[in-house]
Formats: structure tokens, sequence, C-alpha cells
């Protein structure tokens, strides 16, 4: 997979379902067959894990020393409240309450692609943490960045 990008607005019902994007599904490899892992990701959002990307990832976490206590707290945080969610024959994928009531998911949910992952986002506190982090952009760019050889 070259990586998946894209911002996608969506609803979610009162059932906790939202119709997953038709250009962000066209993006997905077909080794990920519809299904992903869904957990709660590094900020107050959700991270939804095609399955062949989570297959991926959970084979290098395996490899992390369980004997080191750090290594354990990260395993389990990690892996905290992860779901196998799919698509269904409408093409939604339902989160669970609890995933839901974790990251204070309104109506108004924001996806947001990048690389392996899709953040699932409630709009509010999405667009109120890209405003807050903008006046460090600049800055987050150069120290990110700023490294990498320029080939000009």
């Amino acid at each position: 997979m070259a990586g998946l990008v894209g911002e996608y607005e969506v609803k979610m019902d009162a059932k906790g379902r939202f119709l997953f994007p038709s250009h962000l599904r066209r993006q997905l490899s077909p080794a990920a067959q519809e299904r992903f892992m869904l957990n709660k990701g590094f900020e107050n959002c959700l991270t939804l894990y095609p399955m062949n990307e989570w297959e991926r990832i959970s084979a290098e976490l395996s490899k992390i020393n369980l004997f080191k206590p750090k290594n354990r707290m990260f395993y389990r945080l990690f892996h905290q409240g992860a779901k196998d969610v799919a698509l269904d024959n409408v093409g939604r994928i339902l989160i669970p309450s609890a995933l839901i009531e974790r990251v204070a998911l309104s109506k108004e949910v924001m996806l947001i692609a990048y690389n392996d992952r899709i953040e699932i986002w409630d709009k509010a506190a999405y667009f109120q943490m890209i405003e807050a982090s903008m006046d460090d952009f600049a800055d987050l760019a150069d120290e990110v960045m700023g490294g990498l050889e320029n080939d000009e």
C-alpha cells in the first residue's frame, strides 16, 4: 500500500455507525478485505487499522521484550479496547459505544487517513487540536524535516 491519505467528514448515526467513504475505500489494499482493527489512538481519537496493517504492526510488537515493565505497559495501552470491526453490507462501520464514550465522539466525525491508518476524531475536537498546533507548525516542520537532505 502506497499510503492512505485524506480528510473526510462523516456523520455517525445514533447506533454509532458511519458510511465509510468510497474514495478512502478505493485506497485500501485488497489484502485489507474490508476488515479493520479499531483502538484508542495516541491523542483523543480512535485509530482504525486495515487488518493487513494491524497484522504487520502486531508482528513487530510481538518482538518486544515483555519482561521490561515499560514494554508491557506500552503493549497494554496500545491494545487497550481494541476491537475487530468490518464494513457491513451497506459499507458502514460500527464503533462500539465504549470507544465512542472514551473519546467523546459526537454525530459529526472526521476521518484522517495517513500512511497505514485512519484516525477517527470528533469534528470539533479535531479542529481545536489543529488550530492549537498551527502556530507551532513551522517549528515542528523544522524539527521533524529540517535534517533531511535537500536534493537541489
